[in-house]
């Protein structure tokens, strides 16, 4: 009888693992394609792998809150049907893949020896290390991470043993390319403000989605000094032109033309002629980003927020970013999303007018050296000239702040970058076709 392993897939060009949040199946269960086998979380995403075949399930690896790196196999499917499947052999859930398949420099580790409570994320080695030499999860929480995402690495556990111990500490060997960065102070531990609890007061943890917001935005603050400029553009035209084309857009595109997607495409333009904000910074050096891939921050229901990302903006005419826009907003507010779709981002809009605010000062979604807010559009008395002179009129105003890395993003790239974002939504043409 043969079978199918189901590995963990890939979920992003940055994810190296994931944590089996919910087991739908138990072992011995019969299942058919689609049905759902087991549901995912990462630090950006939640996911349900469906099972892409017909059968028994006669192994499951891994139990539920264990991390497992992708390509490993989770569980084996024999295909047939249930009668023609033998018995397996004390195969039994959570065994992990590093008790059955050997692995260099690592020593098998059950996920369940060390559980973070902040919900921070430690790779299989990074827990073989903390393990051999007796680390405490309290320790591992207080190490500074330099990993994607602010994730702890191997070298960031042995700077903290050889700062501990007062000498160095080997490891496996492990071929590492030298970067021409100094190496980085040994961390130190976090600061704990303290605080008065009244009788009153609720304490409500934070969901798993919530911390890795949180860090993320500490590890935005501590990596790139922040810088932003504002402008206000007249987008009056811009406002007069939706206002015009929405029913026959709708009419014609069977969806609703929003200002987000003319919006997006403004900044698309620019980022093509501002290629040093399509980037990102790795040590000294400056990575120029091919692709241009706009992310926009959605709020969730739960009022949490998540970022999907719009592939390749700037070859898309506005049908295709309002189909792209909606549909994305749609999968995210019913927790739909792909991996694929939150990952890759290159650049990112913040639509603080969704909510009536005026400006903001977002922080920079990392590993990105920008980002973009928006404003609410709203009625404001203006001074034109004219041909008979200067002239009050009503005009639609609104506010664009942008928040630069001032690592790469100097204040006269971040500015002329900002402005012609500006003159795009200030110069649309009222007869333009859609």
């Amino acid at each position: 009888m043969s079978s199918f392993e189901i590995i963990m897939p890939k979920l992003g060009e940055s994810v190296q693992e994931a944590t089996i949040t919910k087991m739908f199946v138990k072992l011995n269960d019969q299942v058919e394609e689609d049905d759902m086998l087991f549901e995912i979380a990462t630090d950006k995403v939640d996911s349900e792998i469906p099972c892409p075949v017909d059968g028994k399930v006669i192994e499951i690896r891994f139990k539920e809150n264990d991390v497992v790196p992708v390509g490993e196999v989770v569980a084996i499917i024999a295909l047939g049907d249930a009668d023609d499947v033998e018995e397996p052999v004390e195969a039994s859930v959570g065994t992990s893949v590093s008790e059955t398949i050997p692995q260099e420099g690592v020593e098998s580790v059950s996920t369940s020896d060390i559980q973070s409570d902040s919900g921070r994320f430690y790779s299989p080695l990074v827990k073989s290390i903390a393990k051999s030499e007796n680390i405490t999860v309290q320790e591992l929480e207080t190490i500074t991470g330099h990993g994607t995402e602010g994730r702890v690495q191997k070298q960031d556990v042995l700077d903290y043993l050889s700062s501990r111990n007062g000498t160095a500490v080997s490891a496996p060997e492990v071929k590492t390319v030298s970067a021409p960065v100094p190496s980085p102070a040994p961390p130190t531990e976090k600061p704990k403000v303290s605080m008065s609890i009244g009788a009153q007061d609720q304490i409500v943890e934070m969901d798993r989605m919530r911390r890795i917001i949180a860090d993320h935005m500490v590890m935005s603050k501590q990596t790139s000094p922040h810088v932003t400029a504002m402008v206000e553009a007249d987008v009056t035209d811009m406002v007069n032109w939706r206002n015009k084309v929405k029913d026959e857009f709708f009419k014609k595109e069977g969806t609703k033309i929003t200002y987000m997607p003319i919006i997006i495409e403004a900044v698309s333009k620019a980022l093509r002629e501002f290629p040093g904000v399509n980037a990102s910074v790795d040590g000294y050096n400056v990575i120029l980003r091919k692709n241009i891939n706009v992310g926009v921050a959605v709020a969730l229901p739960s009022g949490n927020l998540i970022v999907p990302v719009i592939k390749n903006s700037d070859q898309k005419n506005l049908i295709g970013l309002a189909n792209d826009m909606n549909r994305l907003a749609n999968a995210a507010r019913n927790n739909k999303l792909s991996p694929d779709d939150i990952d890759g981002g290159t650049f990112t809009i913040s639509n603080f007018g969704s909510f009536k605010n005026v400006m903001g000062t977002p922080i920079i979604n990392q590993p990105q050296v920008a980002i973009l807010a928006v404003g609410t559009i709203e009625k404001k008395p203006a001074v034109i000239e004219t041909p008979a002179g200067d002239a009050i009129v009503v005009r639609q105003k609104m506010f664009l702040s942008l928040s630069y890395d001032h690592r790469v993003v100097d204040g006269a790239l971040g500015g002329a970058f900002l402005r012609r974002i500006a003159d795009y939504l200030e110069d649309i043409d009222s007869n333009r076709a859609f």
